[in-house]
């Protein structure tokens, strides 16, 4: 039976709705060659400003990170719209031990991508940022090439392209199973199987299931940050201009990103390995944010719009999984994109590259399906940004 479309995408939020534009590029825009079905609405997920940069702790996200910005640039200049908001970052160390172990690795990774950072005393820092208040002992290094991504607007963007291209988007369609039939793959739903040659899951929620049922069972764990938004009264000190995204690695890890998409700066914190994690905004994560910004970003905070904890499904070691399923060649993952949600147009190009291509030009090895974080049952979990 000829399938009725050349790729089905699971999932339209971010990366899924990048997949769907980069598939309906690459299918020529013939109009139902791409189908992208999603559990629920699209773009009703929470506001998110996300972080892009060079300056990583890893050297996976340091790799992919210039072809990341190459992807949201190219998605800019076929759209006339502007998503990634220019603004360095800034990586403190807080003068504690394990701080200053933590930006001695970002300095490594650099090095080895040779990526230029700046070196910086407190002094210098709060010339140049003096919304920052530094008790003198803090180290930190500044990489000029990165910026700030509103998640709503870059999926809205993908959208839009991608239906420009032909594709079809059908809400409110959960997957219930993926069954690869001899030269096609069938999606079923609760209106209906659907047929393609090639499908693409994104949606992290189902995807475990989904894969468990192709015969690759995958142990992921989630990972929890609060997430808290704050209605500045100084805008313009805090504009992607004038305030740079700040990682402070100290007694606690956290991620100050200025306003950009909604009028509000965002304060992210790692949940992972402080306990039990909780979707409210627990009291004492709660103080220990409120002494950060009193005593460190005064002006950055205000009434707080928001507080609330992002999850995203990832496998032990922290890293995404993107692959090709081995028992269902026609079949490719992207799961944990939550965890990088900055590179979703990148994930959806090489999930669209999987699909028609085979392969991908992206180096993407060490998110593949067959490594120990997800065929050692002993492997330790890791922690952090």
């Amino acid at each position: 039976m000829t399938p009725e479309h050349r790729i089905i995408v699971v999932g339209c939020g971010g990366p899924g709705a990048a997949a769907l534009y980069w598939s309906a590029r690459a299918a020529g825009g013939r109009p139902g060659a791409v189908l992208g079905l999603e559990a629920g609405r699209v773009g009703a997920g929470p506001e998110r400003t996300l972080a892009l940069s060079r300056t990583q702790p890893l050297d996976v996200h340091a790799a992919l990170a210039p072809a990341a910005l190459a992807a949201w640039r190219d998605v800019e200049r076929v759209s006339g719209q502007h998503l990634v908001a220019d603004t360095g970052e800034l990586v403190v160390s807080a003068g504690t031990r394990l701080g200053v172990d933590v930006l001695d690795g970002y300095r490594a990774v650099a090095a080895r991508h040779a990526t230029p950072v700046e070196e910086l005393d407190a002094r210098a820092v709060r010339a140049r940022w003096p919304q920052l208040r530094l008790t003198g002992t803090e180290r930190a290094i500044f990489q000029r090439t990165a910026g700030v991504v509103d998640a709503q607007r870059a999926a809205a963007v993908h959208l839009a392209l991608a239906r420009g291209q032909g594709a079809e988007v059908r809400e409110d369609t959960p997957v219930r199973s993926i069954r690869p039939v001899r030269d096609h793959v069938e999606v079923v739903t609760d209106d209906g199987v659907h047929r393609a040659a090639q499908v693409l899951v994104t949606a992290d929620a189902v995807a475990a299931g989904l894969l468990a049922d192709l015969g690759r069972p995958l142990p992921l764990v989630t990972r929890h940050e609060q997430v808290s938004r704050y209605a500045t009264a100084h805008l313009l000190e805090h504009s992607p201009g004038a305030f740079p995204i700040v990682r402070w690695h100290g007694a606690e890890d956290l991620v100050a990103l200025p306003v950009h998409g909604a009028v509000a700066t965002t304060l992210d914190q790692d949940l992972d390995g402080h306990g039990p994690p909780s979707f409210e905004a627990d009291a004492l994560h709660r103080k220990n944010r409120e002494e950060f910004l009193a005593e460190h970003l005064p002006e950055f905070g205000g009434p707080e719009l928001s507080s609330t904890t992002a999850t995203s499904t990832v496998a032990p070691d922290r890293h995404l999984v993107v692959d090709t399923v081995p028992e269902a060649p026609a079949v490719h993952v992207a799961v944990g994109t939550g965890r990088a949600g900055a590179y979703a147009s990148l994930l959806g190009r090489v999930l669209a590259e999987f699909a028609t291509a085979g392969r991908s030009r992206i180096p993407v090895d060490t998110f593949a399906l067959a490594r120990p974080a997800l065929l050692d049952a002993d492997f330790e979990r890791r922690f952090g940004f």
